[in-house]
């Protein structure tokens, strides 16, 4: 039976130019708002009224939650239908709350990868009147995973060495935008496959603070946090012999360090050339582009003797590839996976002589003749396997290795049906992997193996 709720419904503008972290402003609640909740939105959902919100979130009944498995947090969450989709609850204190969801709104808007929040619910009483914590809700990322959902027996040494690749670059992406973390570990973190990689998504924001720049001392004590949450997190994957045993967690958890300041150093560090060597400066933004980065600014000065010049980006954002396939294409896809999908673009022009053609309407023939037939030829109970985009990447690197093997050009339909019939079809759905939330480790389904990537 559905409970029937009078709710006030708020539209609470972000200040996108607060810095810091979300002042506490201890108002009232209205009259007209007392005994009712009180939901903070940018679109009023009527669905969430359809939740049991009398009930506290660690005694939701099944039939509310989705079925998935669950790994721990500090707080209680639970996972609920919404719709169409899924939706994570988290009970919190209300300032905790309204300052994630503020936090979480800023960083969408300015494109960083984390999870979309929904709404803050306060005003949240059982039947008797007894108060109930806040809740923040934010929307399931589909396809993504986290860590813990990347072994089965033992996570590979190669796979926790690009987990930490793609949280030392969405690190580096928070940093660029003056995103002070404070919270920094894979438990906070979900990863998405991304053409052999993983791209990694903030989903804990609530230590998070937004400043117009970092100074090198937030960096660096943001990293070392990184570094010992990690060393934790692989300690305690050690400890249940669910890492290979020759992994070292503490040089392993050394790695984000590593990775991190090549990365930082790549995208802001100065350059000094001699005056003649004015083509470094296309060769640099061709690494950054490589690296998946624009450069909308650079500084170019002269030194006192007129001899060298010196070049430093200044504006970087990320997305090359995915802005350019997007614009290309209207597919929407991961960093890695636009990449390969390009590059498939570019070669499908040469082969087919089409190099004199518009660039877009020879993108329009590859989507139309190469991607779309790929993932129309994915059978319905296959879909929730992979998205499509890394359905796609993984048939042209099956369709590779079949042609190395055979010495030959394997058609592409036979390439597909190898795909489906020795890969895709032995996979878990990944569309149905989601991080979690509390105390009660692991799962609502019994099932807790996963395919090592």
């Amino acid at each position: 039976m559905t409970e029937t709720y009078n709710a006030n419904w708020h539209d609470e503008p972000t200040d996108y130019a607060q810095t810091g972290k979300l002042p506490r402003i201890r108002t009232a609640p209205p009259e007209s708002a007392l005994g009712s909740l009180n939901i903070t939105a940018a679109s009023a959902d009527p669905e969430l009224l359809d939740l049991p919100w009398h009930i506290a979130l660690e005694e939701w009944p099944t039939e509310t939650l989705a079925a998935l498995p669950r790994g721990i947090s500090r707080h209680i969450v639970r996972f609920a239908h919404l719709g169409g989709s899924v939706i994570a609850v988290k009970e919190t204190s209300e300032h905790i709350a309204r300052h994630e969801y503020h936090m979480l709104r800023k960083l969408q808007r300015l494109d960083v990868p984390c999870v979309e929040p929904v709404a803050v619910i306060t005003g949240r009483t059982t039947p008797d009147g007894t108060e109930l914590d806040p809740v923040l809700v934010t929307r399931h990322l589909k396809f993504s995973m986290p860590y813990r959902a990347l072994f089965s027996q033992t996570l590979r040494r190669d796979t926790l060495t690009r987990l930490i690749d793609a949280q030392a670059l969405l690190l580096v992406r928070l940093h660029l935008i003056g995103f002070y973390w404070g919270d920094v570990s894979l438990s906070n973190t979900l990863f998405r496959r991304d053409a052999g990689a993983f791209a990694a998504y903030l989903v804990d924001a609530e230590t998070g603070e937004l400043y117009p720049e970092l100074s090198s001392g937030q960096r660096e004590y943001d990293l070392e946090i990184a570094r010992v949450n990690i060393a934790g997190e692989l300690m305690d994957l050690a400890e249940g012999g669910l890492i290979e045993e020759k992994v070292d967690p503490l040089a392993t958890s050394e790695l984000i360090m590593d990775s991190y300041r090549r990365l930082w150093t790549e995208l802001t560090a100065r350059e000094s050339f001699e005056l003649g060597e004015r083509w470094r400066v296309n060769a640099r933004i061709r690494r950054l582009n490589d690296l998946g980065f624009d450069v909308e600014e650079y500084v170019i000065s002269t030194v006192a003797d007129g001899s060298r010049i010196q070049l430093q980006p200044k504006v970087v954002d990320a997305g090359h590839h995915s802005r350019r396939l997007l614009r290309l294409t209207g597919i929407d896809a991961q960093e890695n996976q636009a990449r390969r999908l390009l590059n498939d673009m570019d070669a499908y022009r040469a082969d087919n002589n089409n190099l004199d053609v518009d660039e877009e309407i020879s993108a329009h023939l590859w989507v139309s003749e190469v991607f779309e037939p790929i993932v129309r030829s994915v059978p319905r109970e296959l879909g929730g396997k992979l998205e499509p985009a890394e359905v796609v990447h993984e048939v042209l690197e099956h369709r590779w290795y079949m042609s190395e093997r055979q010495d030959r050009n394997v058609p592409m339909a036979e390439a597909v049906q190898s795909y489906l019939d020795s890969e895709l079809r032995h996979r878990r759905d990944e569309a149905e992997i989601m991080l979690t939330a509390d105390s009660k480790t692991i799962g609502l389904d019994g099932d807790n193996s996963f395919p090592d990537s």
